[in-house]
């Protein structure tokens, strides 16, 4: 029955690699058994071919923003199976240079969350969705700022404290 929440071990790591416009150039074996699909359906695909609807927009467009500036960004993130399930990560996602220092790809390696770190994102994640479906993308981003603010931390901050 679809809308299973999947795990893997504290002790194994997705990874997976995209070209500059995010399409999946490699998935290791976890990565491709977490999918649900198998390695031929996945090589060439969008990467957000896994994104679960419970994932805010603002979440993407920051780690772009980022990772399109040569740096790294650590984000909690929502897949979805191509069954219909589900799984969290806590994704490290940084690009790859060559030699002159031009991004070649990106890499991200996912390991699993702990359960408070869910149990904080989860309702920030319900929150900034219901915010972006009544205004926008901005809207969201607007209450992410503010939550940060009120914080007193960066995004990068708040992240790594949970």
């Amino acid at each position: 029955m679809p809308n299973q929440e999947l795990t893997f071990g504290d002790e194994q790591f997705i990874v997976s690699k995209t070209d500059l416009k995010g399409k999946i150039t490699y998935g290791n074996a976890l990565f491709i058994a977490m999918s649900g699909y198998n390695e031929l359906e996945l090589i060439d695909q969008p990467h957000n071919i896994l994104r679960h609807e419970d994932m805010p927009a603002i979440v993407f467009k920051l780690l772009w923003s980022r990772i399109k500036e040569g740096k790294e960004i650590f984000a909690y993130v929502k897949n979805k199976t191509k069954n219909g399930d589900f799984y969290w990560v806590f994704a490290h996602v940084t690009p790859s240079f060559d030699a002159n220092r031009q991004i070649t790809n990106y890499h991200s390696v996912r390991r699993k969350p702990t359960q408070k770190a869910i149990d904080i994102i989860q309702p920030l994640y319900a929150m900034l969705l219901q915010k972006e479906k009544s205004g926008g993308i901005s809207a969201s981003e607007s209450t992410l700022n503010q939550i940060l603010k009120d914080k007193g931390m960066s995004y990068d901050e708040f992240i790594l404290s949970i």
